[in-house]
């Protein structure tokens, strides 16, 4: 599955040297679609489908499933008796376009006739595609003359669905297969399996959804405050579900003609509770609701992986198998017999290389079964396993690190790709884990970045944009954080780079936002899209600007903003830590600000944020000195934290002093949350 580069689609397609000529986007041209096509061409006159419905013709080899989808559209199609006498031809294969991407394609729309040739079915889908969206599902019928030349950048383009913490129903993915067919999205991942739930049916293993499906509490959320206990089905508090092997195989049936391959995950070693719970034998301790994640050092923990997996992969065709591989805790690992005895056996060092020692184990059982495993970055602590595909999430640096040693990899920067943070000022939209990240930021990631040679980036398979949902509850609030930023991931997978243009993409996507809201789905308002938060949006003017900044308690390394000039820099925070202008803090906060030389004081600030999904709290108080020595300080006032710590939404709280002093140096402590893992993030200390 190596792209091709965006720049050369084939040296047929470069032959045609198009360009979008239009200078006013026309109605039922492809200057409407998303992704923008490779390379579109407009010419005078229009085709009018007809009001009774058009006719097709598919000429070459295809299913039966192409056929049947064509007449299920709304644009009225049935089968024409030949080519001559069809308004859509479609023609598949041919040695002229054999060496063509098979997801390529070419369409002609001519006053008397709409002309798609593709190397393969899956060319000829895509095309129906674009024209889905000229004709906006049907509802125009006059269609501007063009020829489209079309292939894809990357080949994974791909949506991640969490439907272990919230269970979504098999209606509700093949729904969202319609929207990613639409945009040519070509892989959905399933994330089956996590300690909220365990959301497949396994024959060795009934428990799994016996009990580890479910749980007596309605939300994530209750049940991770609540004591992480799972119930029973047949519990009258039972919430949940799961899906049959006859729900998978119908929601494959649903994704074979849309081209959409569906990867299963099954999550290891870490966030297991739920198969922990219902078979305590496979943790260190033996105990239900103690660890969370597997024993390696047990035979039983293979066994019973192996033998899962080789019932999920006899249901997917996919040729991949996400194992997970993330935030695994490890604790139980140190001080169990069996995990040391497996340790000192296989000669490994420490609890990463134990980890990395069950990922070869599983890769060599799935690469046995014919297939290939992806895993999350953490893969690579203690040594990447030799035929896995790594999926970077924690940055782009450990997708560049296994690019460099010549793994395939697919990018998700949590940045860019992760459509569970708030896509608008978090005041104004439905509960979120935390982070800020709008259709802008996601459009803009590029994945190949500098530094990564042309060789290294033909092992980059692609991308894909992850929700998370332990917030979100409904259908309707999950399809709401999919789209738009869902097409932003189309376009940067399909679409070549130089052609890439935001102001031009917000308008389409304002455009296909319409298209969604009439199919029935529920989708973000950019047309009321508010911003980034507006202190962050120009500097500050105040009497600490640029003066030194003593540390009593230093900043984490992994939220350091500027460094130690970040807290004076006259630069506010937006909407997330992740912008890199709020400093964190996992401890207290005690900083002294060096004004030069002694000043008259009135006003003492620092503004905190709050996002309790992210353990992100605002202090229980904040106490200001001041000194004029640097030695002696005397009080100058406190600040008590006065919302309510059950308040875990987002929100971001000024705490600040106003006094009469004179003084050189202010020293500001804030105290932390007395929560588990509380942190603090604060983005400029403010002296008037």
């Amino acid at each position: 599955m190596k792209h091709l580069i965006a720049c050369a689609v084939s040296a047929w397609l470069m032959g045609t040297v198009l360009c979008a000529q239009e200078t006013d986007r026309i109605t039922g041209s492809p200057s409407w679609v998303i992704p923008a096509p490779a390379g579109t061409e407009l010419s005078d006159g229009t085709f009018m489908i007809p009001e009774t419905g058009a006719s097709f013709y598919i000429k070459g080899t295809s299913t039966d499933g192409l056929a049947g989808y064509l007449e299920g559209l709304p644009l009225s199609l049935a089968q024409a008796s030949g080519p001559g006498k069809a308004d859509v031809l479609i023609e598949i294969g041919g040695k002229r376009l054999q060496d063509r991407n098979p997801e390529s394609y070419s369409l002609e729309i001519t006053p008397s006739q709409i002309r798609i040739k593709a190397p393969a079915e899956a060319g000829a889908f895509y095309a129906v595609q674009t024209l889905l969206q000229m004709t906006r599902e049907g509802k125009v019928r006059q269609l501007q003359c063009c020829r489209v030349e079309d292939s894809p950048r990357f080949g994974y383009r791909g949506l991640h669905f969490d439907v272990s913490r919230h269970f979504r129903s098999k209606e509700f993915l093949m729904k969202q297969m319609d929207a990613m067919a639409l945009v040519k999205l070509n892989k959905m991942h399933l994330h089956l399996t996590d300690g909220a739930g365990w959301r497949i049916e396994i024959d060795k293993y009934p428990e799994l959804t016996g009990f580890a499906a479910w749980r007596p509490y309605r939300s994530w959320q209750e049940w991770w405050e609540g004591g992480r206990e799972y119930c029973t089905q047949s519990d009258p508090e039972a919430q949940g579900g799961y899906y049959t092997k006859d729900d998978i195989r119908e929601i494959l049936a649903y994704a074979a003609p849309r081209h959409i391959e569906v990867i299963p995950e099954i999550e290891m070693p870490g966030h297991s509770e739920e198969v922990l719970a219902a078979y305590p034998e496979l943790s260190c301790s033996g105990e239900p609701y103690k660890n969370s994640d597997f024993c390696p050092g047990k035979e039983e923990t293979f066994t019973f992986l192996e033998n899962v997996l080789a019932e999920v992969m006899e249901l997917f065709p996919s040729e991949y198998v996400h194992i997970g591989g993330d935030e695994a805790s490890k604790s139980g690992w140190k001080d169990c017999p069996d995990c040391r005895r497996r340790m000192q056996e296989e000669g490994l060092e420490d609890v990463d290389e134990l980890q990395s020692y069950l990922i070869h184990r599983i890769e060599e059982f799935v690469n046995s079964k014919g297939k290939k495993i992806i895993g999350w970055d953490e893969i690579l602590q203690g040594g990447l396993a030799p035929n896995a595909t790594v999926m970077s999430w924690r940055g782009t640096e450990g997708g560049i690190k296994a690019l460099k040693s010549g793994h395939d990899v697919i990018m998700t920067p949590a940045s860019y790709c992760y459509l569970d943070y708030t896509q608008d000022a978090p005041f104004k939209e439905p509960a979120s884990i935390g982070g800020y990240v709008p259709l802008a930021k996601t459009y803009s990631y590029e994945p190949v970045e500098e530094g990564v040679t042309e060789e290294e980036a033909e092992n980059l398979l692609g991308l894909q944009g992850n929700l998370w949902a332990e917030y979100i509850t409904r259908d309707s609030h999950a399809e709401y954080m999919y789209y738009p930023r869902a097409f932003a991931v189309a376009e940067t997978g399909w679409t070549p780079a130089g052609r890439k243009d935001y102001g031009d993409f917000r308008e389409r996507a304002i455009a296909l936002c319409d298209q969604l809201k009439d199919m029935g789905y529920t989708t973000f308002d950019l047309r009321t899209e508010y911003g980034d938060r507006k202190e962050s949006q120009a500097p500050v003017e105040h009497l600490a600007k640029g003066c030194k900044v003593t540390y009593n308690i230093r900043y984490t390394d992994q939220y350091p903003a500027s460094g130690d000039g970040a807290l004076t820099d006259g630069i506010c925070g937006g909407w997330t830590y992740g912008d890199l202008k709020w400093q964190g803090f996992f401890s207290d906060a005690d900083v002294t600000v060096d004004l030069g030389s002694v000043k008259p004081v009135h006003y003492v600030g620092a503004t905190f944020m709050n996002a309790a999904g992210a353990w992100v709290h605002i202090p229980q108080k904040m106490e200001v000195y001041i000194s004029e020595d640097g030695v002696n300080f005397r009080p100058a006032g406190t600040v008590w934290q006065d919302i309510s710590e059950k308040h875990d939404f987002i929100f971001f709280k000024q705490y600040s002093v106003i006094c009469n002093e004179k003084a050189r140096y202010v020293r500001i402590y804030a105290q932390r949350a007395a929560r588990p893992g509380a942190c603090l993030f604060l983005d400029e200390v403010i002296i008037n």
